[in-house]
């Protein structure tokens, strides 16, 4: 996500005796404001594939762009072997490893970030359980049987990217507790669509396949623990579970989720034993200097050291975050969201009970299950409120948790594999809604957040 976690400013600094408060403050908030920086940037590559892939399938090149996404691949080895096309290989394969980014995400937030502790973490939670529980219930309401009920997973997600997008569009003017809050909201809710995904929207377990994937995640542990390093290995045993997840039943993706959980959040040194050991190490350096002598082994060690300074959970996201915002998740969008749009398909769509369905639990049940739950553990003395926020800034950033773009438009092709028009239907409710969402949450906090806030400068100072 080169670029230091969220997660990573809520780390206790080692700070040099002479390091002043403000300094080390804004040194640890630095972090923060790159992750954002990366999802905020994330969302405009995301928007351009959106607009990419409604323009391609709606030209006289449509053709091509639904031959493109159905053309058939297959890989045959000793283990296994897959056959599928190229639509299914992004929403499962690529998909794995964004949703193992979701999971390198949420672990961190668990362990070092804003669901650390049960105070700090009550907040989000109530708010994400709100979000998900008031949509899903109105969509319900208006598909409680038939084939469309399948659906009321899809209005309950949230897209961290552009909700952050329509955030940065109002500049310093947005408190960065709002951020924050809005973020760890969104961590949560995605950790809620993993388990509605592997509960509900998994089907013909295997158990001998979900067998190879508990001994493959047996073996993840075992090489852990024997200090094994190799990233070749685990990249392997990543493989073989995700095919042994994919033969199972359960969706793809939480092979991803599950290898993500099993990362090593502590790194190998303290930051006190690394930088004991690389004074000694440039203390040889200097000294094979003096005498003439190769220092590369020294540099490399010392190289080594810092790396190892870091967790491997760090180190991960710090490389995949990059690849999911500006790769994965367009792909995925030009893969899902081209549309054939008619005047004849709006109109469906406009009386589809499915579509209405997404679009009421997006526009309305969003905003008013966030803001409600929130509420309540406010009122009832549970937790408080961020610094520097009321209840107008909460409401704004709950109108932006209607923003269910991503993540929605991949339950609405599980919820309805074999039923295209319902998955036409669907998208259209959740491309327009969504849109609606991000119009009245920016509309919104541009009233509730008229006072710019200052900027903290962060040029020319230490990461």
């Amino acid at each position: 996500m080169a670029n230091t976690k969220a997660g990573n400013s809520t780390h206790s600094g080692n700070h040099s005796p002479g390091s002043s408060g403000a300094g080390s403050g804004r040194s640890l908030l630095r972090p923060l404001q790159e992750f954002l920086h990366t999802e905020v940037a994330g969302g405009i590559v995301l928007l351009a594939a959106t607009v990419i892939a409604l323009i391609w399938a709606n030209s006289p090149w449509d053709g091509a762009y639904a031959d493109l996404w159905h053309r058939p691949l297959s890989f045959d080895t000793s283990l296994f072997r897959i056959d599928d096309d190229l639509g299914h290989l992004v929403n499962d394969g690529l998909m794995a490893i964004f949703f193992f980014v979701v999971g390198l995400e949420i672990k961190r937030e668990l362990v070092h970030g804003e669901l650390a502790t049960p105070r700090k973490a009550l907040l989000p939670v109530a708010a994400a359980l709100g979000g998900m529980i008031a949509p899903a219930a109105i969509f319900l309401a208006f598909n409680g049987s038939g084939d469309g009920a399948k659906g009321w997973g899809i209005p309950m997600a949230t897209d961290i990217a552009f909700a952050l997008g329509v955030l940065a569009m109002l500049g310093p003017r947005v408190p960065l507790s709002l951020k924050v809050f809005l973020l760890a909201l969104a961590i949560v809710d995605d950790l809620g669509a993993i388990l509605v995904i592997a509960i509900f929207y998994s089907e013909g377990i295997s158990l001998e396949a979900l067998s190879w994937a508990a001994v493959i995640i047996g073996g993840v542990i075992a090489a852990q623990r024997a200090g094994l390093q190799s990233v070749n290995v685990y990249v392997v045993l990543g493989v073989l579970l995700w095919v042994a997840v994919l033969k199972s039943g359960i969706h793809a993706t939480i092979a991803g989720v599950v290898l993500a959980m099993l990362t090593p959040a502590k790194p190998l040194h303290s930051p006190a034993e690394a930088d004991e050991q690389i004074a000694a190490l440039l203390k040889r350096l200097k000294a094979a200097e003096a005498n003439g002598e190769s220092t590369d082994v020294y540099l490399r060690a010392i190289e080594r050291v810092g790396r190892d300074a870091a967790s491997p959970l760090d180190r991960l996201e710090s490389a995949l975050h990059p690849w999911a915002s500006f790769f994965i998740i367009p792909i995925f969008a030009l893969a899902n969201a081209g549309l054939p749009l008619s005047g004849e398909s709006l109109k469906d769509a406009a009386t589809s009970r499915v579509s209405l369905g997404i679009g009421a639990g997006l526009i309305i049940g969003k905003c008013v299950g966030i803001t409600v739950a929130t509420w309540i553990v406010v009122r009832l003395g549970l937790t408080q409120l961020p610094e520097g926020l009321n209840w107008r800034q909460i409401s704004g950033a709950a109108m932006l948790g209607g923003i269910g773009f991503t993540v929605s438009l991949f339950i609405t092709g599980l919820a309805f594999p074999a039923n295209p028009e319902i998955v036409a239907e669907a998208k259209i409710g959740i491309l327009i809604t969504s849109a609606i969402s991000g119009i009245a949450g920016y509309t919104w906090l541009r009233m509730a957040c008229k006072k710019e806030l200052p900027v903290v400068e962060t040029e020319g100072l230490p990461a």
